[in-house]
């Protein structure tokens, strides 16, 4: 957990305004609940917030796409996504915090005090999806997770960033569908990654994606 040192810390008895921005009913229904009923909470319009709790919708497909809208947000973030996959991600694109769907309760009150306050924070339980097991190859030869990528696959992990499909990544390089998935299998290969959201974050890591 880190703090930035340019913000103020506030007294934890001060009330913490707090935009809540989801497109799910259900989820702002029982947030504004729980906030409620937590008290020391203000939940305020997004110009009047200190802190935002930000979902990324209940589509995994579409969270990575999503994601860059957290830049886009003028005070501190916690992000509320369904995959833990998704946690270096929504880091990556600028959140200060990062909690599952299914986890959100009582403690995050002391998530966003702890964000008002300049800190970037995350339940333990999500901090190994940070640091996910990798094989290492037993020789000299590059193994699984160790190849570099061409400058056409790098365009085809940013796509996938994007959240499209081999279809659409086809359409928009100007490629046959065929060729796309034959691209994205080597990523995830060079990449050692099992599915199209480990890809993407192992790129991250490696500096081959922007947000």
């Amino acid at each position: 957990m880190t703090r930035n040192p340019n913000l103020p810390i506030q007294a934890v008895s001060d009330p913490i305004k707090v935009a809540l921005l989801t497109d799910d009913p259900l989820l702002k229904t029982g947030v504004s609940s729980l906030l409620a009923q937590l008290g020391s909470i203000e939940v305020v319009d997004r110009d009047r917030a200190e802190v935002v709790l930000w979902d990324a919708g209940v589509d995994a497909a579409k969270t990575l796409a999503r994601l860059p809208e957290l830049r886009l947000l003028p005070v501190p973030a916690v992000a509320v996504v369904g995959d833990p996959a998704h946690v270096a991600p929504a880091l990556a694109a600028g959140a200060r915090g990062v909690v599952l769907r299914d986890q959100v309760g009582p403690g995050i009150h002391a998530a966003l005090a702890a964000v008002r306050s300049g800190l970037t924070v995350m339940d333990t339980s999500l901090a190994t999806s940070l640091v996910p097991n990798q094989p290492v190859p037993s020789t000299g030869t590059p193994g699984k997770g160790k190849g570099e990528l061409t400058e056409r696959e790098k365009q085809v992990v940013q796509l996938l960033s994007e959240g499209l499909s081999n279809k659409l990544i086809a359409d928009r390089l100007g490629i046959s569908d065929h060729t796309a998935k034959f691209h994205v299998n080597g990523v995830m290969m060079k990449l050692g990654a099992s599915t199209r959201t480990e890809a993407v974050v192992e790129a991250m890591r490696r500096g081959l994606v922007k947000l």
